[in-house]
């Protein structure tokens, strides 16, 4: 390696010597190797000669080892420097962090984060309609049919290496409510397309919203009192029915969005004492009301219809606040926070090349428990909450433009 190099008494004597003007001391510089100045030709007939097959046994070529009797190997070579380079002695450092980056092998096998199609959970958005319908906020993006454009969509992506997907679907305006009843039919749109899903793709990872806000005529993540005041508990008790039945039609993972104060306690306890101990919940511990959820809300129809969600959702001027939402969550049942990005985008606008680009790397099968939303300009969040909690951190960002 380049990094140091060995004098013996013999090279020193015989080596050249330059005077340093900075420590005027003498420093020995090294003669370049014979063998470095070998011609081309001589190198490729040493490398013939490797590659050629004697085509005797094992045993004699371990014998003619024993007996000293090596065969010819190609010539160590060292790459010459341009001319003019400076002839000095190699710093003295114990310590060379360049080592560990100066191949792309060593680069990828050292390399502490990375992020493939593994890593990504595809938000999907559907719909009764037989027909894909664009969403305008979202250029590139559509409200698939349940039955065709959604399987299709499940197709491509996986083609890619997606095979984890969340549901959000809009809802026909007859069948909301103010208390959201619909979204524990398990007959309904999600339900159903789980159970689609799940018989066409079995080995994909589900994930779906637990949240009244797609089934709630005032477009609400809760039942609305007529004072204006969003029910906690009440909406709890909808939201536990809700995740009950997608883990009845064979969701994976359940994620209330709501921000209702205990939802994700009585979530757990809900499903267990349904018997769905293995369904995940994976809970928006640190979701902030924001302008960001403009297009997604019109994605899903679920835009309030009158005042806004700052009552439950967090407040953006709030930093110290998500350790106390975090720190609820862990202790009702969450498990693990993992750094995640889910795109509001379809797969199959999705562009190959950037796959292509993203590091290949063993990825484990998580499940995640706890989100920060959105994502991007909640980055000191995602630190903090990262300083402070020793499992894995989600981020959800939202309204990212679709990829072409």
């Amino acid at each position: 390696m380049a990094s140091t190099v060995a004098f013996t008494p013999a090279v020193a004597v015989g080596a050249n010597v330059q005077h340093s003007r900075r420590t005027s001391s003498l420093r020995p510089v090294p003669r370049a190797r014979p063998v470095a100045a070998r011609g081309s030709a001589e190198r490729d007939g040493a490398a013939a000669a490797v590659q050629a097959r004697s085509g005797r046994t094992i045993e004699e070529c371990e014998a003619d080892a024993v007996a000293g009797k090596f065969p010819a190997a190609p010539p160590p070579t060292r790459p010459q420097p341009p001319s003019g380079t400076p002839e000095i002695r190699p710093l003295d450092m114990a310590k060379r962090p360049r080592r560990n980056r100066r191949s792309p092998a060593l680069r990828a096998a050292f390399q502490e984060t990375s992020i493939t199609p593994a890593n990504l959970v595809l938000p999907l958005f559907i719909h009764e309609g037989e027909e894909d319908t664009p969403i305008g906020a979202m250029p590139g993006c559509f409200r698939l049919g349940w039955r065709h454009g959604l399987l299709e969509e499940v197709y491509k992506s996986r083609d890619v290496g997606v095979n984890s997907f969340v549901l959000f679907p809009k809802v026909p305006d007859g069948l909301k409510t103010q208390t959201g009843d619909e979204a524990y039919n398990d007959n309904g749109l999600v339900p159903r397309t789980i159970r689609l899903l799940k018989d066409k793709y079995p080995d994909i990872v589900i994930y779906t919203d637990v949240a009244l806000d797609p089934y709630s005529s005032d477009g609400h993540d809760g039942i609305v009192r007529e004072d204006g005041v969003i029910m906690n508990d009440e909406t709890v008790h909808q939201l536990c029915k809700q995740a009950v039945s997608q883990a009845r039609a064979g969701a994976d993972v359940v994620s209330p969005s709501d921000m209702m104060d205990g939802r994700v306690g009585a979530i757990r306890a809900a499903l267990d004492a349904e018997g769905f101990n293995d369904v995940s919940i994976m809970s928006y511990t640190a979701k902030y009301a924001s302008s960001f959820y403009g297009p997604f809300r019109e994605a899903l129809d679920s835009n309030p219809r009158f005042g806004d969600k700052k009552t439950y959702q967090m407040n953006p001027a709030n930093y110290r606040e998500a350790l106390i939402e975090t720190a609820a969550d862990e202790a009702e049942g969450a498990d693990i926070l993992l750094v995640i990005l889910l795109l509001c985008t379809q797969s199959a606008r999705l562009s190959r090349s950037f796959f292509a680009s993203l590091p290949v790397s063993c990825t484990k099968s998580y499940v995640i428990n706890c989100q920060v939303k959105p994502g991007l300009p909640y980055l000191d969040i995602i630190r903090l909450l990262r300083d402070n909690s020793a499992l894995p951190i989600a981020a959800y960002q939202v309204n990212l433009p679709a990829l072409k």
